[in-house]
């Protein structure tokens, strides 16, 4: 056996796989395929990514089966070495070996990427206190919180399927997505939601093909009723992240399973995430949550002391929502400075108190 016999042998097979398929099929799927080793009757091939290699899975395992079986007999297997990450200036390439095996005699055919099934425990990690009734209507998000309601009643099933909410940092996002989530759970509590931050997503992807999981880490996704991707702008440059995310989202959306993604830009200015995936986020519906108007900033404090069992003075109120102008989540950490200096100094909470223990945190207004 000689060092090139690898790549004699998928030579050998792209010249049957050209006769089966059409010039810009054999062009994109099978080009690209680069032979790296051949062990017996076992050959070892290279696919660019995860996303490749399923789609081969789902549309050309007859070909395959033919022209290996053709060139290496009857008992010939196809390894494939996928590429997961494709490094950086500070990490190499990462990729990932899968074996095929035969299908049982009773299966339609043979497939060299036989699938686990399996069943993972669900966590839908929903922030319970954020539900629709907590949401504060404004001017600000008036738009996005119907149409998250109307999401919530229809999970999957509607037009707004992906529903993408963009805006700044602490508008509101979250909330109003992990609102969805608990509403669909409160009314069917058989269905499952997944809530996850893109870069933990990145993170659990990354570990997967480490430990040559991915089959794994999809399914527990694709197992879902429901997804919420919070802030997916950290998904921007990663490329074999993207692809995956990109698999599940197209499965998920067949399956009219519902997609909610957050993101502090809308779809349209996205850097480096590839426009198949970009041009499928606008599929649904986008809504845009703007910054606190004076009033909503108002309705967020007395809702918040009032659930904290304080008493705050209309003035005190009002000097926060004009002081505040950066956004809801800095407020609710103001409001909580604020309440724990009245508990410890035993004072009432007044403007003088407002000022004096805030100076360092919010800007002051000349009045």
């Amino acid at each position: 056996m000689t060092e090139d016999d690898h790549k004699t042998a998928w030579s050998e097979c792209l010249e049957i796989i050209r006769n089966d398929v059409d010039a810009e099929s054999f062009k994109t799927w099978f080009q690209p395929i680069v032979p790296l080793r051949i062990n017996g009757d076992v050959l070892t091939v290279q696919v660019p990514s995860h996303f490749f290699y399923e789609w081969l899975e789902e549309h050309f395992i007859p070909v395959l089966k033919k022209a290996i079986k053709t060139v290496l007999g009857p008992t010939a297997k196809l390894e494939y070495s996928v590429i997961v990450d494709s490094g950086n200036k500070s990490h190499s390439p990462i990729a990932v070996s899968i074996v095929n095996k035969p299908t049982p005699s009773h299966a339609n055919g043979y497939s060299p990427f036989a699938k686990k099934q399996a069943t993972f425990l669900v966590e839908a990690r929903l922030n319970p206190s954020y539900t629709f009734e907590t949401f504060i209507e404004g001017d600000c998000n008036k738009l996005a919180r119907t149409f998250g309601q109307t999401v919530a009643k229809r999970p999957g099933v509607t037009s707004i399927n992906p529903f993408m909410l963009y805006g700044g940092v602490g508008v509101g996002k979250t909330h109003l997505a992990q609102a969805i989530g608990n509403d669909i759970v409160r009314h069917s509590p058989e269905r499952k939601i997944i809530y996850v931050d893109a870069n933990e997503f990145s993170n659990q992807f990354l570990n997967a093909a480490k430990d040559i999981k991915i089959e794994e880490f999809q399914n527990y996704y694709l197992q879902a009723d429901a997804i919420i991707l919070d802030d997916v702008q950290h998904l921007e440059g990663r490329e074999k992240t993207l692809e995956i995310f990109f698999n599940i989202f197209n499965q998920m959306h067949q399956s009219q399973k519902q997609i909610i993604i957050t993101s502090d830009k809308p779809a349209t200015m996205l850097k480096n995430i590839p426009e198949r995936l970009v041009s499928r986020f606008k599929w649904g519906l986008t809504a845009d949550i703007q910054e606190a108007d004076f009033e909503t900033k108002l309705a967020i404090i007395h809702t918040k002391v009032r659930n904290d069992g304080v008493d705050i003075p209309k003035d005190v109120a009002e000097y926060l929502a004009m002081s505040v102008d950066t956004n809801l989540r800095d407020m609710e950490g103001v409001l909580n400075s604020l309440v724990l200096h009245a508990t410890l100094l035993k004072r009432i909470i007044d403007l003088d108190l407002a000022r004096d223990v805030l100076k360092n945190i919010i800007k002051e207004i000349q009045t």
